[in-house]
């Protein structure tokens, strides 16, 4: 794997990077030769790989290296990390069991794997070089990141999610939080081969789309949220047709007309901002069968509520929330923003959703469909969330709620009965 002594193109792999860490020179080097090849930004991946193969060659030979067919394709992929990718860190996202990239210092990298956290042997250089890769994430994201704006979160090519701090905002070096978003959905049966789904609960689900109830997943960050909504989406009739809102693209349904809407931020002189509400408002306009909301976290709650009380049926959402019982006043608190008061919530939700689906993350780092709750009005008027069914291990507990469910959805048999 190493070139001839003394060339200074990649230094021994010494970190337990998967890829050989490449001197900075080449990269430096490489650059204006790729821009001299075709300019990479109008470039798809096989022309970019293509030029960038070029490239390496020539600042190789430049060099005066002498480099073996298998080392020169490893400097190829480690040299495109560092120039489109996330250099060092690319080999860890690219990891199919990774959902996590966590960055605490220069030898401080966290990943999540298969639900658990594990320290890594990767060395990111010094405290300056872990904001440089920061910064040029950041604005690979389109997003600004510098000492009058040290906060950032952004949305990578790839559709890694990032989030960034600079110092003094985290004291002692920059921190990075990246997360990757898997392209594929995952299908029912899938997920209860994963054990995020107990047998007995997909003929509730599937009853669930079938009827076109309206959804609100629940859960806390990391538990799943997304991946159910994307698995249930994936099983709607093909014929209906998706509008999904989201402010930054996640939710990918394994279906054929799914058409998105993404908010925009304001420009750096505050003009431009396209909001989560402008754009529920929008999409009523464009004929869904179904209006799927990413996340519900402020003032758009309102216009969510609103329009799944206008005759539109199967739509969905997410919320945080610790649990289902808990979403009426999750739900009130986001409802406060857009000014409603709680009586008005009350009305609003009961009469807009169905059913909560609750997503738990275990401490053996499992993501589970814990509940499924009906949403109605207590006799004081107060909005309910009342547990249809819990689930027990592999499980499936029918709960006080569980005739409401099954009237609403057309069920005979309890959950988890064959």
């Amino acid at each position: 794997m190493t070139p001839q002594p003394g060339s200074g193109v990649v230094r021994a792999e010494a970190t337990g990077q998967a890829a050989p860490a490449v001197d900075r020179a080449l990269v430096d080097a490489v650059r204006p030769l790729l821009e001299a090849n075709g300019a990479p930004g109008h470039l798809d991946r096989a022309a970019f790989d293509a030029a960038l193969a070029v490239a390496v060659e020539q600042a190789v030979r430049a060099s005066g290296a002498i480099l073996g067919s298998h080392t020169f394709a490893q400097v190829c992929r480690a040299v495109r990390d560092e120039l489109v990718g996330a250099g060092p860190l690319q080999p860890l996202l690219d990891d199919p069991l990774v959902t996590d990239v966590l960055v605490n210092g220069p030898r401080e990298v966290w990943v999540e794997r298969a639900g658990r956290l594990t320290r890594t042997r990767v060395d990111l250089g010094t405290v300056q070089d872990v904001r440089a890769l920061a910064v040029r994430l950041a604005g690979a994201g389109g997003q600004r990141l510098d000492d009058a704006s040290p906060t950032v979160d952004a949305r990578l090519p790839d559709g890694t999610r990032l989030h960034a701090v600079l110092p003094p905002v985290a004291p002692r070096c920059p921190l990075l939080s990246l997360r990757v978003v898997r392209s594929r959905a995952f299908t029912l049966d899938e997920l209860v081969a994963a054990g995020t789904l107990a047998p007995g609960v997909v003929a509730v689900l599937r009853a669930l789309l079938v009827a076109r109830a309206n959804l609100l997943v629940s859960g806390a960050t990391g538990s799943g949220k997304t991946t159910l909504l994307a698995s249930l989406l994936s099983a709607v009739p093909h014929d209906e047709r998706l509008v999904v809102i989201e402010e930054a693209e996640e939710i990918a349904p394994a279906h054929p007309h799914v058409v998105r809407l993404l908010a925009r931020r304001a420009n750096v002189d505050g003009a431009g901002q396209v909001e989560l509400a402008d754009l529920v408002r929008q999409a009523l306009r464009m004929r869904p069968d179904r209006l799927v909301l990413g996340e519900c976290r402020g003032a758009e709650v309102r216009e969510v509520m609103a329009a799944l009380n206008t005759g539109h049926e199967g739509g969905c959402a997410t919320v945080h929330a610790n649990a289902a019982a808990d979403v009426p006043a999750r739900l009130e608190a986001l409802a406060a923003l857009a000014g409603l008061g709680r009586d008005a919530v009350a009305a609003q939700a009961a009469s807009a959703f169905d059913a909560v689906l609750h997503m738990r993350r275990e401490r053996d780092g499992m993501r589970r469909l814990a509940e499924i709750a009906m949403v109605d009005r207590a006799p004081d008027g107060a909005l309910r969330v009342a547990v249809a069914v819990t689930v027990d291990g592999d499980r499936a507990v029918p709960g006080p709620a569980w005739a409401a469910l099954a009237a609403r959805v057309g069920l005979r048999t309890a959950a988890g009965a064959a």
